[in-house]
């Protein structure tokens, strides 16, 4: 389970401190005529920690030296290493032979506590709730009392009569509900996919609009990039010719005059220039916490995508659309063959994140590690920016589907669960077997009993029905109806049968009247 970015960014640098002590060599140096013990030079101190960067999964090999400098001034400052004389505090460790070596202790930061927010929890909202300053008047809801005739329309389904039915329309969504259910689905997903007990950790989730996650999702042209309605709000049209014009090389459809020897440098560095100005960058302050615990998930690749995937969904659109425009940019100089080297010391890559991680990603009070943890999410992000700037299609859907289940027609039958009353649901507790017993037989043998006891003696029905209903409670209740009728003689009472005695026909009012007996000729001897 990944942790959350304060323990991430402070494990890491007490990780690369512990490192970086245990395989800094040591030797005697001169210095002045002078012999000291167990030390290093500045310049093997970058060299190793360099190597040790380079080779770290939190970081890997797009660290530069420069950045390895900046590294060992902030260990300067942090009393990590000290001067051969004992002097420290202060960042003016440069990239040369004065010598240096370890105090006794490293002071390894302690884990700072996390901030808490004020806990939202992330729960689905209820439309049926009234808004704040409206009324409205109780309609009381009578609850159904379980009658033969109520009984019999709803069992009738299984026998396949069906009973009269009605439509029920669910109340209507606006526009707010449908963001609303946007927002917390997607902060639910979030959470999980990050791990995380309570979104707390990394972010006020107060601070999510609903309408930028619902804007980033529909609001899209072909390419899938975010469209802006207002357009003050999008990019510079000549920052946008530049951008093409590197992204394009050497295609230039947008600058209509010659190139010149050079060209490209000016117009990346009119790219960079106007990025670097911007007071906050592209993924914001308030979300920067969420970006850097996803660090904890760059190993699981494709948790990794959904979580960022996510995350930028909650960006204003004006950020998303930029970083999307940006991000796209930068993959396609880094591959681009037929573009000159932007840079003749540090390779296109390591320039296109050396150049804008700072205005990606960067927090509001810098850290010690936040420009090498920004560099290797920047790597990451622009090593998968399609999958990963795109709208999740899974989360999507499953929002969607919720979205028309809430909003679809239902239809409920005469009698049905509609009528009644239900309580509200309750948190179960575990019970023993003998109160689960009886339970069982006065929560539902009970209403049963009464059910079958009013069919019985219901004298308002013809004795045709009354046999229907009975033949089919037998069937689906055969305990409870042997319980009422044992054997066939107390079934028998309830049916009085006729007598079977027959009137006598008047058969004699048929018959021939009385003759004596002639013997006949057949009987003669």
């Amino acid at each position: 389970m990944p942790v959350s970015c304060f323990s991430v960014r402070v494990a890491q640098w007490n990780e690369i401190i512990e490192l970086f002590r245990a395989g800094m060599p040591l030797r005697k140096h001169r210095c002045r005529f002078k012999s000291y013990e167990r030390c290093f030079k500045a310049s093997e101190a970058v060299d190793c920690l360099h190597e040790l960067l380079g080779s770290n999964q939190n970081f890997g090999p797009e660290v530069t030296r420069s950045q390895t400098v900046k590294l060992l001034k902030k260990f300067l400052k942090n009393h990590v290493i000290e001067d051969i004389k004992g002097r420290w505090g202060k960042e003016d460790f440069q990239d040369d032979g004065h010598l240096y070596r370890f105090p006794p202790s490293s002071p390894l930061k302690p884990y700072p506590k996390k901030p808490m927010y004020g806990k939202e929890v992330i729960k689905f909202p209820d439309w049926n709730d009234p808004k704040a300053g409206t009324s409205q008047e109780h309609i009381p809801v009578k609850s159904i009392v379980m009658n033969s005739e109520m009984w019999y329309k709803r069992h009738s389904i299984a026998i396949g009569e069906v009973p009269a039915c009605k439509l029920v329309f669910r109340r209507e969504l606006t526009q707010e509900n449908i963001e609303e259910i946007w927002k917390s689905m997607t902060l639910s997903r979030l959470q999980k996919v990050l791990g995380l007990d309570c979104l707390d950790e990394v972010i006020d989730t107060k601070l999510v609009n609903s309408k930028h996650i619902v804007q980033n999702a529909y609001n899209v042209n072909k390419q899938g990039i975010v469209t802006l309605e207002d357009k003050s709000k999008d990019l510079p049209h000549w920052i946008l010719s530049a951008m093409k014009c590197l992204a394009n090389w050497p295609i230039c459809s947008d600058l209509k005059q010659p190139t010149y020897s050079g060209f490209e440098r000016d117009v990346f560095k009119t790219i960079v220039d106007y990025f670097g100005q911007m007071k906050e960058p592209l993924l914001t302050f308030n979300f920067f916490d969420v970006f850097v615990s996803v660090l904890g998930l760059l190993q699981k690749h494709s948790e990794a995508i959904e979580a960022l995937q996510i995350s930028c969904l909650l960006l204003p659109p004006e950020n998303r659309r930029k970083l999307q425009l940006l991000v796209r940019m930068m993959a396609r100089i880094s591959f681009n063959k037929d573009l000159p080297p932007l840079s003749e010391s540090v390779r296109t890559r390591v320039l296109m994140v050396q150049a804008f991680s700072r205005c990606i990603l960067c927090s509001k009070d810098e850290m010690d590690l936040d420009e090498l943890l920004a560099a290797k999410l920047v790597s990451f992000l622009m090593d998968n920016y399609q999958e990963i700037l795109s709208v999740p299609s899974s989360l999507k859907s499953s929002i969607e589907e919720h979205v028309v289940h809430v909003q679809r027609v239902q239809i409920k039958y005469a009698g049905a669960d509609t009528d009644a009353v239900f309580p509200a649901p309750s948190f179960c507790h575990q019970i023993s077997t003998d109160e689960f017993e009886y339970q069982r037989v006065t929560g539902s043998q009970e209403p049963l009993v009464a059910l079958l006891e009013e069919i019985a003696m219901n004298k308002e029905i013809s004795m045709k029905d009354k046999k229907k209903k009975l033949k089919q409670f037998q069937k689906s209740y055969p305990e409870v109806y042997r319980v009422r009728f044992p054997t066939p003689e107390t079934e028998a009472v309830l049916f009085p049968e006729k007598s079977k005695q027959k009137q006598p026909l008047l058969m004699w009012a048929l018959r021939k009247p009385f003759q004596p007996f002639h013997r006949t000729r057949s009987f003669r001897m």
